[in-house]
């Protein structure tokens, strides 16, 4: 897994992140509504071949997917866990998605279940870790908002459970900036090219 060094639009975080950022804003919301539904279509595949429990999240904003998707996934019969943000620095709190009437307003313009708490360790119960994010690369590295929050949470996934980015096709690129505190995506799922192994698994 090798980050390109010889450029500073390519070693910036910053620079991606405005990027992708500013193209995501520009896309049709009708392009972005028929890509969702393919997410869905893939993110249900995926969840068939590895049962749950199913790590997942609530899209924001122009994140591809939707919330709709994760809904599938409940009325898939698969038990959905939802991440809710700590007050303090540390992994992702954990807890059951009941439905939509189950969410109430969290931090940073999330929705999180308002069911009882399930710890950061609910993670290792995951069959499979649907991850958001801005982009992905092929070895695996993942561009994040920079809050830290996966960081410190992917660790504790068990061993062989697939860690999925959540991204546009464009959004997979050849190479990005890594850190050592970078947990690596096992695969992405994508609109058109649908579940893409990445890194040593690709």
């Amino acid at each position: 897994m090798t980050a390109r060094t010889d450029d500073h639009d390519q070693s910036s975080k910053d620079v991606w992140r405005e990027r992708i950022l500013r193209a995501r804003k520009a896309l049709d919301p009708a392009v972005r509504t028929r890509r969702a539904a393919d997410l869905t279509r893939g993110a249900l595949a995926l969840a068939a071949a590895t049962g749950g429990p199913v790590c997942a999240y609530l899209p924001i904003g122009t994140e591809p997917w939707s919330a709709d998707g994760v809904d599938a996934l409940r009325a898939a019969g698969h038990e959905v866990l939802l991440p809710v943000v700590p007050g303090a620095p540390g992994p992702l709190d954990w807890a059951r998605h009941d439905g939509p009437g189950s969410l109430a307003p969290g931090p940073i313009g999330l929705r999180e279940p308002s069911g009882p708490r399930l710890g950061p360790s609910a993670i290792t119960r995951a069959r499979l870790v649907l991850v958001p994010g801005l982009a992905a690369d092929r070895g695996g590295v993942r561009l994040g908002r920079g809050k830290g929050h996966y960081d410190r949470t992917l660790p504790l996934v068990t061993p062989g459970v697939p860690i999925v980015i959540v991204i546009d096709d464009d959004e997979l690129v050849d190479a990005l900036p890594a850190e050592p505190h970078d947990h690596p995506m096992s695969a992405a799922l994508l609109p058109r090219a649908g579940h893409t192994l990445l890194g040593k698994n690709g």
